[in-house]
This record gives structure tokens, sequence and C-alpha cells, in this order.
């Protein structure tokens, strides 16, 4: 839904990301390779089912995932057709 960088790092950034029935935080270090403007309404894949942990004192509930390039840069791994927000494999 939104992002924006974490202030006093490089990396970290806070997104605000839609499961469908809930909403959620989560941080990830991928600031170097994706801007906030990139990623707002960007469809990502999460792993939803993770204990929160705290971060540079924000509370992360997920984490994203991401191959890293050839350019040792983090990738997003993200569906190739649309789905809706909080699908999960059954």
């Amino acid at each position: 839904m939104s992002a924006e960088r974490v202030e006093g790092s490089e990396k970290l950034l806070k997104l605000a990301v839609s499961l469908g029935a809930e909403d959620r935080q989560i941080l990830a270090g991928i600031g170097r390779a994706y801007s906030p403007e990139e990623l707002a309404g960007k469809e990502i894949v999460i792993v939803a089912n993770l204990e929160p942990r705290i971060l540079m004192g924000f509370e992360s509930q997920g984490m994203l995932l991401a191959a890293t390039g050839e350019d040792g840069l983090p990738v997003l791994i993200h569906p190739e057709k649309a789905v809706e927000p909080g699908i999960s494999l059954k």
C-alpha cells in the first residue's frame, strides 16, 4: 500500500501491506535497490506466519521474499499474474 525510508538507515524501508483481511507493517532491507515510490501499489510475496521482530524501534510483522541480483542488490519476488491481497498457498 505504501512505503517509506527508516530514518538513520541506508537500506531499511517500512512497508504497509494489505493481506486482504488485515494490514501489516513489514521492514525490509531493500532501500538500496528500491525507492519507496517504486513500491507503493506493487504486489509482492511475503511470509506472514513469523513472530514479529523489532528493527530500529519498529515492529516488523512478516518478511518479503527477494533474491540477490547479479549486481548484488535484492530483486523482489512478485506474482506473474494479478492475485487477491492475502491469498495463500493451500
